[in-house]
């Protein structure tokens, strides 16, 4: 399976180029929080930080008119538009292809919470009539999914994955495993994801999974630092059109890399904190590369889970040293690199592993691999050279995608240069 077409809109920048830009020089997407939904509520809130995708208006910048808006989610709205660039970064012409051998599958952790939030205020402030008959189709998780169908006439494979922060790794999956059964052609895949809000904030400030950093928001995500406190959480899509190698070299696509492998797991162990072993990201990193027929030390860069939580971070390491041994061990010399892009965007929940995909497929294309920021101050056994502040440059054959989430759900991906 190789990626035909990329697009993302994120906090860091409203398209795959700008988005990668901001990756590789370290730059931060991490702001207060503007908001009129927070502006109507007279608390104090303990956190007032998130990764906003900021000066991007439905109607201008996605393409949508005022009857899209009232119809979408803000979740869906940035999902199809970066489905959109995709699309049209990919050059394929859905209008020619065979409707039941094209697909979608989305990837998002809360779908449409706005649209509930926004719908449960009219319900207490105005009554039941007056709640949109959007709502439902606004809400749905599966509302992206399906209307990239509808939008494309794509009448091949089409669900949707809400494994939490896993979700969007889940959803490349199942579509690789499509491509792969010959079931369908090409696939458009990704996560959406617009949980900043009102309660979405106050729910995880509640659990202290968030960082508090208030004053220092660009430094508030800081994974792997001893000073970290939280994640921080953030909103944004990336899309991506797959196909089989043959269909993709028939119709003369540009090529970015192959998808390799994948597995996934979970971890049996709690709701919310992962294993402290690390024994469910084991068994996902050795399902991928096992899938994949990528030998361990053929990974030369993981984009981490990478979320700056204490737990969180511990249990990944622990993994990756007890997966990769010395190739992973800095004191050992060892050649892996592993950075969190999350240091500059932030957690966008679902919809990470389809934005941290853009990282490892251009460290694979580019041999550029973006930086951790904020890593002043390892914490200690975190020997792995976690590429602190500034992005490294060097050849990268194949590149691992992990994302964890909530549920004990774990996914591994792993990429490779395309070479024809």
């Amino acid at each position: 399976m190789v990626i035909t077409g990329i697009g993302t809109v994120t906090n860091i920048g409203p398209d795959a180029a700008s988005t990668w830009e901001s990756m590789r020089e370290g730059r931060s997407g991490i702001s207060q929080i503007e908001s009129a939904e927070f502006d109507r509520y007279e608390y104090t809130w303990r956190v007032t930080i998130a990764g906003q995708v900021k000066g991007w208006d439905p109607c201008e910048q996605g393409g949508f008119d005022r009857r899209d808006v009232r119809r979408f989610d803000r979740c869906t709205m940035l999902g199809l538009s970066a489905a959109a660039q995709a699309v049209e970064d990919s050059g394929i012409d859905f209008s020619k292809e065979i409707p039941d051998r094209c697909g979608v599958i989305v990837g998002s952790g809360i779908g449409g919470i706005g649209t509930i939030e926004e719908m449960l205020k009219v319900l207490i402030e105005r009554g039941p009539d007056r709640i949109s008959p959007h709502t439902v189709p606004r809400l749905m998780v599966n509302a992206t999914a399906g209307n990239v169908s509808i939008r494309y006439g794509l009448r091949g494979p089409s669900s949707a994955h809400a494994t939490a922060c896993a979700s969007s790794g889940h959803a490349f999956g199942d579509a690789m495993n499509y491509l792969r059964k010959g079931e369908a052609d090409v696939m458009v895949v990704g996560g959406c994801e617009a949980a900043v809000t009102p309660l979405c904030i106050g729910a995880f400030s509640t659990m202290r999974a968030l960082s508090a950093r208030n004053d220092e928001p660009e430094r508030a995500s800081r994974p792997f630092d001893k000073g970290r406190d939280g994640f921080v959480l953030a909103e944004g899509a990336g899309f991506f059109v797959i196909e089989t190698l043959e269909h993709a070299k028939a119709r003369g696509a540009k090529i970015y890399g192959e998808l390799m492998g994948y597995g996934n797991s979970s971890d049996a162990a709690h709701i919310t904190a992962p294993d402290e072993q690390g024994r469910g990201a084991i068994s996902s990193m050795n399902k991928a590369m096992a899938d994949g027929g990528v030998n361990l030390a053929d990974i030369d860069y993981i984009n981490a889970h990478g979320t700056s939580t204490a737990i969180g971070d511990e249990a990944e390491v622990a993994a990756v040293l007890s997966v990769f041994g010395d190739h992973a061990r800095k004191s050992a010399d060892g050649k892996l690199l592993m950075s969190s892009t999350k240091s500059m965007h932030g957690h966008a929940l679902g919809a990470s592993g389809a934005v941290e995909m853009l990282a490892c497929i251009n460290a694979v294309r580019m041999g550029v691999i973006p930086p951790t920021i904020n890593l002043d101050d390892p914490d200690d056994g975190f020997d792995i050279d976690l590429v602190a502040h500034e992005a490294r440059e060097r050849p990268v054959r194949y590149a691992m995608n992990n994302t964890f989430g909530f549920g004990g759900h774990n996914v591994t991906l792993i990429v490779g240069r395309y070479t024809d």
